[in-house]
């Protein structure tokens, strides 16, 4: 118990400084009590700081700490499902899904990402997730024909390969500048959520964070195994579209808005772990959430580069962390009993 107390303890410091460390720190410096001036009401010594604390690194810091922790979550619940400690949300063709609607409406709409406003933003986004919900359909559909986990883990990658595939084909048919667009979204960012658009993100996000909370009991009863579970009253089917059901909500908003964001959802969860040492969900969910809202924050502040107005691409920043927290897990897999 002591030690699940340290670790909320050093996760909720964590939380603070690095949520404010994104409002503070970026292209252009602003002191902490000007920033605290700001998000109190007051006025700051620069006009132009209230403008890019509230309406650029506030929406960017909030899009960082949602979707980090959703992808995170996503990560344990899918490990858990699958008892496979490298699974992740991309791992059942979800991501690839929604890369798919975007590609469409982005190599063969009028409009680049880039010039995109209003009604063709939003026309992307529903793309995005009109591919999402149709393969999570689909995994669904095949859950309540497979029974095997394994089998559909297997399903899941190979729709994963059809809609990359497709998406090939459409890159190999598309305008050159088209294409570069595509590749720049497909590397993640946490700055496309503006002000107008934060609450859509922010609802969905904190709906799918609010049913996985729901989700603590079946995840527990799933690490003794499905036979275990069933004899404790759990009913698998339900419990498995469950889990799909809020990792493809979580999965898709995330990466309709902020594109396809790599390791967060496969390393993270291990990060919980190692730090609870344990593998009770009560504890490891709500860890989990916090571990995964603190690395993307991280990850945001890693992005800028120091003296200038660019910055990195987020899929550049996160396997720095990610990678080698993944290859911890696969050495030292043997002495990290996680489903037990």
């Amino acid at each position: 118990m002591k030690m699940h107390r340290k670790a909320y303890y050093v996760l909720a410091a964590a939380f603070v400084v690095l949520f404010m460390g994104n409002l503070v720190y970026g292209a252009v410096n602003i002191p902490i009590g000007d920033v605290l001036s700001i998000l109190t009401g007051g006025e700051a010594e620069k006009a132009s700081w209230s403008m890019i604390v509230l309406n650029s690194r506030l929406p960017q810091s909030i899009t960082a700490m949602l979707a980090g922790a959703g992808l995170a979550i996503s990560g344990l619940m899918l490990q858990t499902l699958f008892r496979n400690p490298l699974a992740g949300p991309s791992i059942l063709g979800i991501s690839d899904g929604a890369n798919l609607g975007v590609a469409i409406v982005m190599l063969y709409s009028g409009g680049l990402l880039g010039g995109m406003t209003g009604g063709a933003y939003f026309t992307m986004i529903l793309a995005a997730l009109a591919g999402s919900i149709a393969v999570l359909s689909l995994i669904i559909y095949f859950s309540r024909k497979v029974r095997s986990n394994v089998m559909l883990l297997i399903i899941g990658i190979m729709i994963g390969y059809l809609a990359s595939s497709v998406i090939s084909i459409l890159n190999y048919h598309a305008a050159a500048d088209k294409v570069h667009q595509f590749v720049m979204w497909g590397m993640g960012d946490f700055t496309g959520v503006s002000t107008e658009k934060l609450p859509y993100f922010a609802f969905f996000t904190t709906a799918g964070l609010i049913y996985s909370l729901l989700l603590i009991k079946p995840l527990n009863a799933l690490l003794l195994g499905e036979m275990y579970a069933a004899n404790l009253g759990v009913k698998i089917k339900s419990a498995r579209i469950s889990i799909l059901l809020c990792t493809g909500i979580l999965t898709a908003t995330i990466t309709a808005f902020c594109g396809p964001v790599s390791f967060i959802g496969l390393a993270v969860p291990h990060v919980a772990r190692i730090l609870l040492g344990t593998s009770n969900h009560k504890h490891l969910v709500p860890v989990t959430i916090l571990s995964g809202a603190c690395i993307a924050m991280l990850c945001n502040m890693l992005t800028v580069i120091p003296g200038s107005n660019s910055l990195l691409p987020l899929n550049a920043v996160t396997p720095m962390i990610g990678a080698p927290i993944i290859i911890y897990v696969i050495i030292n897999r043997k002495n990290l009993q996680y489903f037990n």
